[in-house]
């Protein structure tokens, strides 16, 4: 975990990883009222579903594709993605150095 309440390296979030044979990697480095960060770094597949927050993830390594809602777009570092509330999405054929930052936000069922 971070060793500040409001600031972390990607080294101390990426330490606190589940295990690199795990699919489903993923880490909360700071909460705060309803906003959320969390590194995510998936291995082979993403099995996440849609979620109740709005959400951004920016890309911090890696490459690959990202679906959501039926439109596919390629990706790579440094790239930035919304996703709405409830949005069906995923990452799919990314690299294996894939990670990205994850910032949620907002109330259930996202911003009007």
């Amino acid at each position: 975990m971070p060793t500040s309440d409001w600031m972390f390296s990607l080294q101390e979030i990426e330490a606190s990883l589940p295990a690199a044979d795990r699919a489903m990697r993923f880490s909360y480095a700071l909460r705060h009222g309803s906003m959320k960060v969390g590194l995510y770094a998936p291995r082979a597949q993403d099995t996440q579903g849609p979620h109740a927050q709005d959400e951004l993830y920016i890309v911090i390594r890696g490459s690959g594709e990202f679906v959501k809602n039926g439109q596919r777009r390629s990706f790579a570092a440094q790239d930035v993605l919304f996703v709405e509330a409830g949005a069906e999405h995923r990452f799919e054929s990314f690299s294996d150095d894939f990670a990205s930052w994850v910032i949620f936000w907002g109330p259930s069922g996202g911003d009007a």
